[in-house]
């Protein structure tokens, strides 16, 4: 795909079209990579988007119990005191 690079104020840029914006889930911020001989432009990723829905669903459905003790039977917690 061929851009055009265009004057923005005093520095220089381009546009991207609807499309590719809408097809890779472009919003706000973009990451930029740079690589040798060539730039890399990716949506920003939001890795923990939706986890307090999450949290809060798995705490209703009682999903959100230990696996394990936290403490353990051999444990001395007088040394901690």
């Amino acid at each position: 795909m061929e851009l055009s690079v265009i004057q923005i104020g005093n520095s220089k840029g381009f546009r991207l079209s609807k499309t590719l914006i809408e097809k890779y889930n472009i919003k706000d911020k973009v990451e930029l990579i740079l690589e040798e001989g060539q730039i890399i432009i990716k949506p920003m990723s939001s890795p923990r988007k939706g986890w307090e829905k999450a949290f809060k669903e798995m705490s209703e459905n009682g999903d959100d119990q230990l696996l394990f003790s936290d403490v353990f039977e051999n444990e001395n917690l007088e040394e901690w005191s």
